[in-house]
């Protein structure tokens, strides 16, 4: 059994990228309060159905009409299905109503703003759920037993621990309890096509060694199989770092001390700030040690949205990085 994450260590490992985030996600479920009811019309699916998690089989009886959606990037995925959901929570600190540049105009009306960490039972409640997404969380069982009991909820597939559902398996996990399986099914199609075409575009990275990193003030960590970041970037043809690879545990993030810095030195190094100023990471002594920053084989991906896409873990903001990084990792690449 996975030992839960810290609150600091899950803000950390799991890269939030703004300021923002902290407050968002300390907060007390303080945004509009104007949800109103899913748009969970249109769907082909038929009722009731049963989708298996890893805290059993959830039946929901009827097509959902007011969801809310806690988990990371669920939210995302149920406006990528036509589907708004009443409640959300904000993991990645955007503000406003909780979701990136890729899903603006999506909501007609804002969604309440959840807690993520700890969400306020009262204000999920208060919502009148007929349906909770967590999808992507800390997966533990209290926290589970304590949403079921307001509405029926789907948690993370079975097998999967904390944070690490795949946006695939999001998806299909969001799409049958939405009844909108078919319109997954297809949006899962048509971004692994995109991931395709951009590897067979960049015949370079097939192969390549890559390592992606943080950088916090705490210092530098990297990413394994099983966090999003990885994931993306193995789709795309490139391998992970058998050195960091080797450190993985459980969890999808490793620290990495002064003294392994080294480990972050591949063909090809992708590090982002989290908390800090890029220049941290670009001054930094440490940095400037390595071979592949001497050689111009690594990349400080500055910008926000970037990161956040590259963070998010759905369809929609995956579908965003795909198409903004993968030209910075194809220049990075150019001898």
């Amino acid at each position: 059994m996975p030992r839960p994450l810290t609150r600091r260590a899950a803000l950390l490992a799991a890269a939030l990228t703004t300021a923002g985030t902290l407050a968002a996600c300390g907060s007390d479920g303080g945004g509009s309060s104007e949800g109103s009811a899913s748009s969970a019309g249109g769907g082909d699916g038929t009722f009731p159905v049963t989708v298996s998690t890893a805290f059993g089989d959830v039946e929901i009886a009827e097509e959902p009409q007011r969801v809310v959606a806690l988990g990371w990037s669920d939210a995302e995925t149920a406006l990528a299905l036509g589907v708004q959901p009443v409640g959300a929570s904000d993991w990645l600190g955007f503000g406003g109503r909780g979701v990136g540049p890729w899903a603006e105009g999506l909501y007609d009306e804002a969604p309440e703003i959840i807690e993520t960490l700890e969400p306020s039972l009262e204000a999920v409640a208060a919502l009148e759920p007929d349906l909770i997404l967590d999808t992507r969380s800390d997966g533990t069982q209290e926290r589970y037993d304590r949403l079921s009991q307001i509405a029926p909820t789907v948690g993370a597939p079975e097998g999967v621990t904390q944070y690490q559902t795949t946006w695939q398996q999001q998806l299909d996990l969001v799409g049958q309890a939405l009844g909108r399986a078919d319109e997954a099914e297809q949006l899962q199609s048509d971004l692994e096509q995109r991931f395709t075409d951009a590897a067979e575009a960049n015949p370079a990275f097939d192969g390549t060694e890559v390592a992606v990193g943080a950088y916090t003030s705490e210092g530098f960590g990297a990413y394994v199989r099983g966090d999003t970041r990885v994931d993306f970037m193995e789709a795309l043809g490139f391998t992970n770092e058998p050195a960091i690879q080797d450190l993985a545990g459980e969890g999808f993030f490793v620290p990495v001390s002064d003294e392994q810095v080294t480990l972050l030195d591949a063909p090809l190094t992708v590090v982002f700030p989290i908390f800090v100023d890029p220049a941290q990471i670009t001054g930094n002594p440490l940095w400037q040690t390595l071979g592949s920053v001497q050689a111009g084989n690594a990349l400080v991906l500055e910008d926000e949205t970037l990161v956040s896409a590259f963070s998010s873990g759905s369809v929609l903001g995956t579908g965003y990085a795909l198409e903004n990084a993968v030209p910075l990792f194809a220049e990075t690449l150019q001898p």
